[in-house]
């Protein structure tokens, strides 16, 4: 399965908030991050949880994220991050993503 995006690409979760069973965290929805890793192909959970057989698979990836652009109050360092295991179908590329 092709994969969209690969280690260092800045991507952007979507903001949205569909019903049902979902996977992504809401406090992360509509946050940037880096791909720190590609983690491979697995079953849909979205899927999964009602029943279905999970397919087609869906690439996951690991995305590290500044703690402080997720959460306003954070006290604690500017280079404490958080990762979070994300599947591609929340992810687009962002903005202002840079060549590399």
């Amino acid at each position: 399965m092709t994969q969209l995006f690969s280690a260092g690409d800045k991507v952007e979760v979507s903001a949205s908030n569909p019903p049902g069973h979902r996977r992504t965290p809401y406090y992360i929805r509509g946050k940037t991050g880096i791909i720190e890793r590609s983690c491979g192909t697995f079953l849909n959970p979205e899927e999964l949880g009602y029943g279905f057989s999970g397919l087609p698979k869906k690439n996951l990836y690991r995305v590290r994220f500044r703690q402080q652009e997720i959460w306003p109050d954070y006290t604690g360092s500017a280079q404490d991050t958080v990762d979070i295991d994300l599947y591609e179908h929340w992810l687009t590329h962002a903005k202002d993503q840079v060549d590399r």
